[in-house]
């Protein structure tokens, strides 16, 4: 009996070394042996993948296959349940316009024959500074400004930031002489003015109107600011 068990330790054991050292492999770039991958890997399908070449294997007839895909036009995230920020959020109402299809390279979307920017001016930023969350506005307003806006504006909004110094670029606006409304600020920052390009597929509507408190801030110091009984200061319209 002792003997029988002892003949099932060492196979146990020899097995389990066997396991182990299989796994092992001298490349220094594998993981080793695989034995359960869908345990770890995912089996969803990734947004960017090279669907032509998978665990070495490669499949030329796929390998300019597109993983990712736009989404349908006009569909937006889920925001959660609260009204404001779910209305702030939907698809811009207003179009480019015609013009920009080829000086903003927008193809393949739906273009206006009218003056949006001009009917832009009306439009008033649905993102309220209070009291309480001014801070909170203006410094993601200023991180927003700064990687994305910063290299051509300047980090003072004055028109002078390195791309402009360096002469890659002019004509940039200093923004305390700006006079256009803050619906045209979002306008121009959605689809772009001049030689600048739109700015949609990369900020969000909210950052968007972040920004817009933040450009107004460079025309008047005191915008944003709220006396001691929580009251603005200076309006929240200033146009």
């Amino acid at each position: 009996m002792k003997l029988k068990f002892t003949a099932i330790a060492s196979l146990t054991i020899v097995a389990a070394s066997t396991l182990i050292l299989g796994s092992c492999t001298a490349d220094a770039d594998s993981s080793g042996l695989e034995f359960m991958p869908d345990m770890y890997r995912s089996p969803a399908i990734e947004p960017y993948v090279d669907y032509g070449e998978i665990r070495g294997r490669e499949n030329k007839a796929v390998k300019m296959k597109l993983s990712a895909f736009t989404p349908p036009s006009y569909t937006i995230p889920y925001y959660g349940t609260d009204s404001s920020k779910v209305m702030m959020m939907l698809p811009y109402h207003r179009k480019a316009m015609l013009p920009f299809r080829e000086t903003h390279g927008m193809y393949g979307v739906d273009l206006s024959a009218n003056d949006e920017y001009l009917a832009s001016a009306v439009d008033v930023n649905p993102f309220k500074l209070t009291a309480t969350n001014s801070e909170e506005i203006f410094k993601a307003g200023k991180t927003l400004f700064a990687s994305n806006c910063a290299h051509c504006h300047g980090d003072a909004g004055d028109g002078n930031g390195p791309m402009v110094a360096s002469g890659a670029y002019a004509g940039v606006p200093n923004y305390k002489n700006l006079t256009i409304t803050e619906g045209q600020m979002f306008y121009s920052i959605y689809y772009g003015k001049g030689a600048m390009g739109s700015h949609s597929s990369i900020l969000n509507k909210k950052e968007i109107w972040t920004l817009v408190h933040y450009v107004k801030k460079f025309q008047n110091a005191e915008y944003g600011k709220f006396d001691a009984n929580g009251a603005v200061a200076v309006p929240a319209s200033i146009d």
